[in-house]
């Protein structure tokens, strides 16, 4: 981890005194031997670090040592992050200039103003690496003393060998376990009595609690058996409110605005009364039995029969419960435990050479993880990338299985697969710490969290994102991350820690990241919290609470703060300088942001996603160069953006979706070349300060999602050819909207999207006729269609043809009577690919039919058909019908239909007697 922030330090020391030199600027003068000193002594403190690394473990006097050096990094790091900034206003300053002057000399000659500002910039950073430098020479001399032993070899890129994250779906040894836990929920142990039954896994961490627990919840009896199944993290510390809110929002499946305890209880009530119900509490840490109390009483007006499973570490919680059966979880056996390394460990290597040779060393191995199911699997998959026998022993014989702290939960596995890290992937695994336990991480937030620390770094080939989604597979893949959530393509895009892996990343972040708890009490011992730590997450437990103390967060990277501040208390944040980022999502009472949001010069994320009440962003926001990451989604009340946009030139993520009272974009917009995420493009028609349809030409790197909104103030396909969308090859979804008007074919045609595209909706489409990209193979890699109030289109395109198309929605088209072969296509197998076919609001539509002279196979993959809102719409063709494999079919509002095909008295019945899930209106 020290050896991460070290290199990051000796990285943007060289880069930035490369930037001055290429930019032919000298903002800092002076300190050229500081900075070669400077240089020396890093490599040589960083060369130790390995052992230092180590011996912290053990030894306080090292952890100190360690705990300066990391401090002095830090503080080095902002420096060089002044420097650069100094750099980039320089330049910025210089062009604004150039602009309005019209003299090219401009960029040569800055105004006296400036000149004073960075004559001052440059005396200050001047200070303070002079400052640093004998901070680095204390540390030095330390170093000496420690004696530590020199590690590192000469330096050469290390090749990071990924594999992907298995998911062993059997667990072993735990099938009496699951029986006896199963019996006891189902009431087969017991005579069912008045009163809850209180059913406690209790074990040491790492032995399997919650996997056998989620077992248990999600076994096929417990379903039926009870009507209600609420799963609720508990955690440390017990937050009252926090718990009560979480299981009425399993229960009603929404989210829970309640706030007051009281009000909350009694939504708990209303939803459980009179039902039986499973309650599963996670990981229980708190004693005080009041609180408790507290939540039992609110769970007495369940049926009998319910039943509340809670998993613990403590047998006081236990006791404190009064559970009504305890069930202590053990060690797996010595068999148990090998199998399982052995399936891990050996996964896809059925027929691998240097099995044999390495089993015996593997059972020994599995032997020193003491039965914990967890340092099994942690190494197991640390190993599955180690194919020589010498790697193998290394962990066998490892120093690390001695330590003491092995008895207080820091598991040797974990440090084992830890320390096999890459530094920088190090780096990005302790900043997890940074999460309350429990929490879903998704994948492409804590990417963009790590661009903003500079822990990334492009290396030509690869942008940040795609180095940031290798470490996150990496970590992933050594388990380090679990409970995986996985889009359609099998990316995972949410995980969980496990919470000892929680536990470990905070004893490795020790002063750095901690979870803040902010309440009216607690103000005198945040102070001295705030001085200290980089990373922060705020968790509010009163619906006011004290941010007196937010001053006191200077030197502060990373601010977390969903759901926890309002307007009164935002202008703190002019005191956070240090910040990189700041998430504020979630604030219901964020109206505006203050100006002094633009004394955050080293802000590089800033999310402010459903603020629901945020109006306008103040345009000093504009002088954060460095931003890369501006999340406004669901900014609802959001009117407009900061007419200064284009200065951002870093950003790289503007993510606007549903941010729906934006009537356009800032003209600055479309000078921004490294846009990834640009979720909506809105076309507008309020004159040459906002964008039109051209400005899109220069975002060569969008990728993802694009809505372009706004296409009816496209005059003539002229102009929307110089948008160039065909050459947006990163492109995955597109929605394209139209204003309904007639007349805009060319337009359409013009706007022909990449042959890479996967998504595709087109909106009140005016026309007629279809563009011609429809027709043919320009969609060849298009996996869903949706096309909505497309009015006045009398017929379907060939779609038929579209190779791997998966799901398809019609939906308001009103000028559709008729669906004829013509949507087929001349393709000889029809929709090869079509697993839903969804029609909807078609009001006008009458027939459809297919009609075959020749034998196709059409739709061989259909799995759903939905047919809603379709009031004239005579019968579906027999040949989907009959033909297709149909598992779901869904006759909603269309009530001819609905006759037609009601099951036994239907005329038709008998054509839909085999698909095994059809609903109709009533249903």
């Amino acid at each position: 981890m020290a050896d991460a922030l070290v290199s990051i330090v000796l990285e943007r020391l060289t880069s930035v005194v490369e930037q001055q030199i290429h930019e032919q600027v000298s903002l800092v003068q002076g300190v050229k031997s500081e900075i070669q000193s400077l240089k020396k002594t890093l490599r040589s403190v960083r060369d130790v670090l390995e052992d230092a690394e180590r011996r912290q473990v053990k030894d306080k006097s090292v952890q100190g040592w360690l705990e300066s050096l990391k401090d002095m990094a830090y503080e080095m790091e902002d420096v060089l992050d002044e420097w650069s900034i100094a750099i980039l206003q320089f330049q910025m300053e210089g062009v604004e200039n150039a602009s309005t002057s019209k003299k090219k000399v401009s960029f040569c000659m800055p105004s006296p103003c400036i000149c004073f500002k960075q004559v001052a910039s440059r005396r200050d950073i001047a200070l303070k690496i002079k400052g640093i430098k004998q901070q680095l020479d204390d540390i030095e001399r330390e170093r000496i003393r420690f004696n530590f032993v020199s590690s590192r070899s000469e330096e050469r890129p290390q090749r990071l060998i990924t594999t992907s994250a298995i998911d062993i779906s059997e667990v072993y040894g735990r099938d009496m376990d699951k029986k006896i836990i199963l019996d006891h929920l189902l009431g087969k142990m017991c005579q069912e009595k008045s009163g809850l039954y209180i059913v406690s896994i209790v074990g040491t961490g790492g032995m399997g609690k919650t996997t056998l627990a989620q077992l248990a919840y999600s076994h096929s009896e417990v379903k039926v058996h009870f009507d209600e199944r609420i799963w609720v993290c508990v955690s440390d510390p017990y937050d009252p409110i926090r718990v009560c809110r979480a299981i009425v929002e399993a229960l009603q499946k929404k989210p829970c605005h309640l706030h007051d305890l009281e009000a909350v209880q009694q939504e708990i009530q209303t939803c459980i009364a009179g039902q039986k119900f499973l309650l599963v509490l996670d990981d229980v840490w708190t004693e005080d039995n009041q609180l408790w109390e507290q939540l039992k009483n609110t769970l007495h007006c369940g049926a009998a029969g319910s039943r509340i499973l809670a998993t613990t570490r403590k047998e006081s919680v236990v006791k404190m419960m009064r559970a009504t059966y305890k069930h202590p979880l053990g060690e797996l056996s010595s068999e148990q435990s090998r199998a399982l390394f052995h399936q891990i460990a050996f996964y896809e290597r059925s027929t691998w050479e240097k099995e044999e040779e390495l089993k015996e060393i593997g059972e020994k191995i599995a032997d020193k993880c003491k039965g914990l199911p967890l340092a099994i699997k942690t190494l197991g998959n640390l190993l599955r990338i180690k194919n020589s026998e010498e790697e193998w022993k290394n962990v066998l014989n490892s120093e690390v299985w001695q330590l003491d702290e092995f008895e207080r939960d820091i598991s040797p596995a974990l440090l084992l697969s830890y320390y096999d890290l890459p530094p920088a992937i190090q780096r990005c695994f302790s900043f997890c710490a940074v999460f309350p336990k429990d929490s879903v991480i998704e994948r492409d937030e804590l990417i963009k969290l790590w661009m903003a620390q500079s822990y990334l770094k492009s290396d030509g080939s690869k942008e940040m994102e795609m180095v940031g989604r290798t470490y996150f597979e990496y970590l992933a893949a050594r388990s380090f991350f679990q409970d995986f959530e996985k889009d359609d393509d099998g990316n995972i895009i949410h995980c969980k820690m496990h919470d000892i892996v929680h536990d470990f990343a905070q004893f490795l972040t020790l002063n750095e990241c901690f979870i803040v708890e902010v309440d009216n009490q607690k103000k005198g011992s945040m102070d001295l919290f705030f001085q200290k730590i980089r990373h922060a997450t705020l968790v509010v437990r009163e619906s006011t609470p004290n941010f007196a103390s937010t001053c006191n967060m200077k030197n502060l990277h990373t601010l977390l703060a969903k759901r926890a501040f309002d307007s009164r208390v935002l202008e703190a944040l002019g005191h956070l300088t240090c910040l990189r980022a700041l998430d504020l999502r979630s604030n219901q009472l964020i109206e505006e942001l203050p100006k002094e949001v633009g004394k955050l010069i080293h802000l590089r994320y800033l999310n402010l996603s459903y603020c629901d009440s945020l109006r306008e962003l103040p345009e000093t926001i504009c002088d954060l160069y460095n931003l890369q990451t501006l999340n406004i989604q669901a900014c609802s009340r959001l009117q407009k953006l900061p007419q200064a946009m284009g200065k951002l030139i870093n950003l790289r993520h503007l993510e606007n979706y549903d941010a729906d009272d934006l009537q356009g974009l800032p003209k600055g917009i479309g000078r921004l070349s490294s846009l990834q995420t640009l979720d909506v493009f809105i076309v507008s028609s309020h004159g040459n300060d906002e964008c039109q349809i051209e400005d899109l030409r220069n975002l060569n790197n969008l990728r993802g999602r694009l809505s372009i909104q706004g296409l009816d103030e496209v005059k003539d396909a002229g102009e929307a050819e110089k948008a160039e969308l065909q050459n947006r090859v990163h492109l995955q979804r597109l929605t394209l909207e139209f204003g309904g008007e007639e007349g805009t074919k060319g337009v359409a045609e013009a706007l022909q999207p990449h042959p890479n595209l996967k998504f595709l909706c087109i909106i009140r489409y005016g026309d007629r006729e279809w563009p011609n990209w429809m027709m043919g193979s320009s969609l060849a890699q298009l996996k869903i269609l949706h096309l909505r109030f497309c009015i006045r289109c009398p017929c379907l395109p060939p779609l038929g043809q579209l190779p791997v198309l998966e799901e398809l929605g019609i939906c308001f088209m009103y000028g559709l009577k008729y669906i004829g072969s013509e949507f087929l296509g001349s393709s000889s197998t029809v929709f090869p690919k079509l697993k839903g076919l969804y029609i909807y609001g078609l009001d006008e539509l009458k027939q459809w039919e297919i009609k075959e002279k020749e034998e196709r196979s059409i739709m061989p993959c259909l799995n759903a058909l939905r047919a809603q809102h379709c009031p004239k719409l005579e019968g579906l063709p027999d040949h989907v019908l009959q033909r297709a494999p149909l598992q779901k079919l869904n006759i909603k509002y269309s009530p001819v239909l609905e006759r037609r095909y009601r099951k036994d008295i239907g005329e038709d019945g008998h054509k839909i007697s085999h698909i095994p899930e059809v609903e109709y209106s009533r249903d």
